[in-house]
């Protein structure tokens, strides 16, 4: 037995060390097969939360209620009014004088008055023109002035129409052609879909890795490893690498929602979604595996993930609220958020494509944070007990 030992030559430091990482892996796949819990939120939660925001949250404004209040019928009103019931935008109601279409927007059931005179179809043609009373419902700024758009596009176009069957052009002092570049549709799914990828994986990214150190405090395994030759870099990697495979996978998911279910286009090189999507989930992981160190607490942990990663996303990354919109202060802080970056990335590669002027100033600063949060989660990663 002995001269056997002798004769063996100690095994290489560097080979010592790749066992013990893949027996760490090893370790924590099993502990996901175990505990099932992790899978859910890699793939159940983006699932869901795609579906539901996705679905439930649009910034278009649809099937608007309007009250078309029309005194006196002739084929100039009876037109107009077709106009109003043919637009996806509206789904008109008509009434015959003004006090039932006030009392409809004070009940809520309409949030426009357009209101056509008895002397409208002999004045439209005159060179004075037909005045046409429009109220707007403002109490929801944005939706109002979505709404007092869409009717004046309404009229304007149905004017072009009359023009052209009388084979006049019409006259207006400027003759605009808008084009709409990046979303011609000016579907808000597909502005808002990308950001929610961002947003989403921001919450499981650190959902994921928020528990896995203090799970091993609470169970009290930690102890169990301190006393091993493993080190802590080989620990924290043997950790983070399941949980990068995990969530690869459900970015994986995300995305195919996102061009199959959602139909975002996707403009931008497949590789550069998953080269930028896999720099911004060592990031969500690394704010995780932070947290983790820290609160040594399952419980905690979850919490403190949930209130510093998704709320902050929601709110300052540019998903829903323009940043440049925001007071310079807020807009300072939002440099701090890391799904500023990556929702920006996000909608350039699907709605774009690859804009590097945009696409390499934030992947720089995914890279800084991604560096500052492992770095800063090594150092304060101890095999100590206090």
């Amino acid at each position: 037995m002995s001269e056997t030992s002798q004769s063996l030559p100690p095994p290489p430091v560097r080979f010592g060390a790749l066992m013990r990482m893949k027996g760490l892996i090893r370790k924590e796949f099993l502990q996901i097969l175990r505990d099932p819990s992790s899978i859910a939120i890699a793939f159940l939660m983006p699932f869901f939360l795609l579906l539901l925001f996705g679905y439930g949250v649009s910034l278009d404004a649809e099937h608007v209620p309007v009250a078309l209040v029309v005194e006196a019928s002739d084929p100039e009103t009876a037109s107009l009014t077709g106009s109003f019931m043919a637009s996806r935008y509206f789904a008109p109601t008509v009434y015959l004088n003004m006090s039932e279409a006030i009392a409809a927007m004070n009940d809520r059931r309409a949030d426009a008055i357009v209101h056509l005179r008895s002397d409208f179809g002999r004045l439209v043609y005159a060179s004075g023109g037909a005045p046409i009373q429009v109220i707007i419902e403002g109490s929801d700024a944005n939706t109002g002035r979505l709404v007092s758009g869409y009717i004046e596009g309404t009229i304007q176009i149905w004017l072009a129409q009359q023009a052209r069957l009388k084979g006049q052009s019409l006259q207006a002092p400027v003759d605009m052609r808008p084009r709409i570049w990046f979303n011609s549709d000016v579907r808000s799914q597909n502005f808002l879909v990308p950001g929610l990828i961002a947003v989403i994986m921001t919450l499981i990214g650190a959902l994921l890795t928020s528990m896995v150190v203090a799970r091993e405090w609470e169970r009290g395994t930690m102890e169990a490893l301190a006393v091993t030759p493993v080190t802590m870099t080989e620990i924290l990697l043997g950790k983070l690498v399941p949980y990068f495979i995990l969530g690869m996978g459900g970015m994986t998911l995300a995305v195919s929602m996102a061009y199959f279910l959602f139909e975002v286009p996707l403009r931008g090189s497949l590789w550069l979604l998953t080269a930028t999507s896999a720099l911004f989930l060592l990031v969500a992981l690394g704010m995780g595996l932070l947290i983790s160190i820290i609160a040594r607490n399952q419980f905690v942990a979850g919490q403190v993930a949930i209130i510093v990663t998704f709320l902050p996303a929601f709110l300052l990354s540019g998903f829903i609220f323009d940043i440049t919109s925001m007071p310079t202060a807020v807009q300072v802080i939002t440099h701090l958020i890391a799904a500023r970056y990556y929702v920006a990335i996000l909608q350039t590669i699907f709605l774009a494509g690859d804009i590097w002027s945009v696409i390499v100033p934030n992947t720089i600063a995914l890279f800084v944070m991604a560096a500052f949060f492992l770095g800063v989660s090594r150092r304060k990663a101890r095999k100590r007990l206090d």
